[in-house]
């Protein structure tokens, strides 16, 4: 299990430039290695660009697309093994089946939303065809469908470092619904977040247009503040 200390910007290992943070063994009151140090400023605003520079691209991509693509995050945090387990036990002291059994969960949400993804009805699409003879005015050609809104903060919590983490449910919810995510780690457990970062950095590059983009151009950025809170999100959309 090889860990850096470094968050995730932009797919990219980089290291925090404000005070470093470590995670707590509740079992023997030690502090874990390596410490995090925290984004600053600068690099929050990055994450942020980069998630916006993401978004027009990856919320046209197709749901089979979008699909296929939860489905490999789950398939890569399963393939960690006992690694992310053991690092989750020691930073948060919860017992191993615990652990397994909110992989288990987090898992099991990311191919729920690929599912939903795949039936189609979430988008709610609507066509009013056009009445020319409509009087005293036509009608126009009427179409309606949910979009999504644009990129989404997702702040892990303490209690739940997987299921409400870097690939929980919020960040599943935003990525099948087209939103590229910045996730603040929870600074309790910053060790499982870079596991599971790393993995799913292994994202595949989606074709739009002529552009390449892919949602990890978006950050997974660890312990950093300042961030005014989005709140979570199950498929956030306007109409249009």
């Amino acid at each position: 299990m090889n860990l850096t200390g470094k968050m995730l910007i932009g797919g990219q290992a980089v290291a925090g430039r404000r005070e470093r943070i470590r995670a707590i063994d509740p079992s023997t009151d030690q502090a874990l290695e390596p410490g995090y140090p925290g984004a600053d400023r600068e690099q929050v605003e990055q994450a942020c660009a980069l998630a916006w520079e993401a978004f027009d691209a990856y919320r046209e991509t197709a749901p089979e697309t979008r699909a296929r693509f939860l489905e490999t995050i789950a398939d890569e945090l399963e393939a960690l093994g006992d690694a992310l387990i053991e690092r989750a036990m020691a930073e948060t002291g919860l017992p191993r089946a615990r652990l397994q059994g909110e992989r288990g969960r987090t898992c099991g949400q990311l191919r729920l939303f690929a599912r939903t993804l795949r039936a189609g009805e979430w988008l709610d699409a609507r066509v009013d065809p056009a009445m020319p003879q409509r009087q005293p005015l036509p009608r126009a050609d009427l179409r309606q469908r949910q979009v999504a809104l644009g990129p989404v903060a997702v702040f892990g919590a303490s209690n739940f470092p997987l299921a409400f983490s870097v690939a929980g449910g919020d960040t599943a919810s935003a990525l099948a619904a087209g939103c590229p995510v910045i996730v603040k780690a929870h600074s309790a457990h910053p060790g499982v977040s870079e596991l599971a970062g790393k993995r799913d950095r292994r994202w595949w590059p989606i074709r739009a247009s002529r552009r390449w983009a892919s949602p990890a151009r978006a950050a997974a950025a660890w312990p950093c503040a300042g961030w005014r809170k989005a709140g979570r999100s199950r498929f956030r959309f306007m109409r249009k």
